[in-house]
């Protein structure tokens, strides 16, 4: 197991999977996941921050998300940070940061 690029996170999902099918039978599944830290500031008020992670999976995991990660669902996910940029419309360069799943667990009782 390689400790170069992992990344494990703890959330709750932000929306429904969106699954795409590809012509070759695989699948990719996509969803938002809120990470909340919270801390105390200079003037001794406690503060809640939210980062926004946009994950992706693809195969097995890719289905288990669709079936199993609702709205709102808290998850643990263990990936890899992967980069990718594209041209928009207007022909601006985007860039997206994404985190390629690898393993999946369900918590929460939702």
């Amino acid at each position: 197991m390689s400790l170069r690029n992992k990344v494990t996170l703890i959330g709750y999902t932000g929306k429904e999977v969106e699954m795409v099918n590809f012509e070759n039978g695989n699948v990719k599944a996509s969803v938002s996941l809120a990470t909340s830290d919270h801390y105390t500031n200079a003037k001794g008020e406690k503060v809640e921050e939210t980062q926004w992670h946009n994950l992706i999976a693809f195969g097995k995991v890719a289905e288990i998300m669709e079936k199993y990660v609702p709205k709102g669902k808290e998850i643990a996910i263990e990936g890899k940070l992967m980069y990718r940029s594209y041209d928009d419309k207007d022909g601006v360069k985007r860039y997206i940061t994404e985190i390629r799943v690898d393993e999946i667990l369900l918590l929460g009782g939702k």
